[in-house]
């Protein structure tokens, strides 16, 4: 049994509808993550039932919350789950406190016409990348399961089948929930919001100015972490930003292979407004979205309130900066703290255009002893010839272990990851367990596994993922 204790359905009314799943007809466990279920304490006793819909486990009380968002830069004032259900709470073994949420499950008032379900193949994308990340000490959303419903979805390619991810989360509060109550003028919701996410993410903090800086400084750690692997999100709405700091909503999202600051996977995102390079730019747009939920609580005087917010938000590039050179330190094997190491790692990334991004990391440890296999990747290697002896000049003792301890020698590799997918639809679930156990070992000497360690093959193509709605 999972012991629930729902908080925020308890705390926090009129912040959600109360909203069943859908039944599924005949569903059938597909993945279960034995791992983080133990991990976690929790004792499933009908996974294909709890996690389809088809049997609503006790203590649950499934609802839909309620959030706004702005997509793509424009502001939906009533988004909310339209496809996902907050069964409930519980206590991990760790004390922490988790959601437990069903997505792909069926309609609810907030569907916006759309039918509510998910195909196989995204929520098994969610599952793989959410582990990867977590297997990369990312902070995430984790999933626990996925189950197939028994139901065809119908979508562009055709007739998919249907699924569900039950995933776990630190909560489902977002920006976007921020805004719903904001763009509706209900301060005493807003209100109970704001005392709420501190009293469960932030408690040693105190009021809104407390909780937005709190906020900048897990965002600001995460998207430097982000760009340290090469993740793409594809959808920094301010719908899918956590004020909890875990990477949320797994959609058209993909790890860049050859390093181009411009690399965009979604196939909605033609702008490239959360390209690679751009995705600490909208972590700074999406607080300023929060701050302005937030003003009426940073000071009664409304002027004030601006002034605080603005200089809040003119420290965010230097916060991020400085998370984003403590994460190219440790990926450059550098010791201690120098003046010069941004320049470095900023100049080390003009030498890689181009060049597959996590070999570039993960050879240069194998540079400390021998070159060979680095310079091996450039096919004019004068710049990163001229940048290795500054590098070398900075180097901590027993770098190459440091380094390789954070440097992956394996990220989902898209050719990959398209290949487990498609052939699981096909009811072949081979490739992905066989891609599972690697992403979960992203460390490990690359010796017997070089399948997993290697870009696409000539001729793969540029990579487009789609949303699964």
């Amino acid at each position: 049994m999972i012991q629930f204790d729902n908080s925020y359905v308890r705390d926090l009314p009129g912040t959600y509808l109360r909203q069943a799943p859908d039944v599924a007809p005949a569903p059938a466990l597909v993945v279960l993550n034995e791992p983080l279920a133990a991990e976690l304490g929790l004792m499933i006793d009908d996974p294909a039932g709890w996690f389809s819909g088809a049997v609503v486990p006790e203590g649950a009380e499934p609802a839909a919350l309620a959030y706004a968002g702005h997509q793509f830069g424009g502001f939906s004032p009533s988004l909310g789950d339209g496809r996902a259900h907050l069964l409930g709470e519980f206590l991990g073994s760790d004390g922490r406190r988790w959601d437990l949420q069903l997505k792909g499950s069926g309609r609810t008032p907030f569907s916006r016409g759309g039918d509510g379900k998910a195909a196989l193949g995204p929520m098994l994308r969610e599952y793989l990348i959410s582990e990867a990340m977590a297997a990369l000490r990312i902070p995430t959303t984790r999933s626990l399961a996925v189950v197939t419903t028994g139901e065809q979805v119908l979508r562009e390619a055709g007739p998919l089948p249907g699924a569900v991810v039950a995933r776990v989360a630190a909560s489902h509060v977002r920006v976007g929930t921020f805004q719903f109550f904001h763009a509706r003028g209900e301060v005493d919701k807003l209100r109970a919001l704001l005392d709420y996410t501190i009293a469960r993410h932030y408690p040693g903090v105190e009021g809104a100015l407390g909780l937005f800086d709190a906020v900048v400084a897990a965002q600001a750690r995460l998207i430097a972490q982000w760009m340290g692997v090469g993740f793409i999100h594809g959808v920094m709405n301010t719908d899918n930003m956590a004020l909890s700091g875990e990477t949320i909503d797994y959609g058209p999202c993909a790890f860049m292979e050859a390093y181009a600051p411009g690399t965009v996977f979604s196939s909605i995102d033609r702008q490239g407004r959360y390209a690679y390079a751009n995705q600490p730019l909208i972590l700074g747009w999406n607080l300023a979205r929060l701050a302005e939920t937030l003003l009426p609580f940073f000071d009664v005087d409304a002027e004030r309130a601006i002034d605080l917010a603005n200089a809040r938000l003119e420290g965010i590039a230097e916060i991020y900066r400085v998370e984003w050179v403590a994460v190219m330190r440790a990926k450059l094997g550098l010791l201690g703290e120098d003046a010069g190491d941004g320049a470095l790692a900023d100049d080390f990334l003009l030498a890689i255009q181009g060049v597959d991004w996590t070999l570039a990391f993960r050879r240069l440890a194998w540079a400390v002893e021998d070159e060979a296999a680095l310079l091996s990747l450039f096919e004019d290697g004068a710049a990163i010839k001229a940048w290795l002896p500054r590098w070398r000049a900075r180097l901590q003792e027993d770098a190459a272990v440091a380094m390789l301890a954070v440097n992956p020698a394996v990220i989902p590799r898209n050719h990959l990851v398209e290949a487990a997918l498609e052939a699981a639809t096909l009811g072949d679930l081979m490739p992905f367990q066989a891609l599972l156990v690697q992403v979960r070992d992203p460390f490990a000497t690359e010796a017997g596994r070089e399948g997993f360690t290697l870009p696409a093959p000539t001729g793969f193509g540029r990579y487009v993922t789609y949303c699964g709605t």
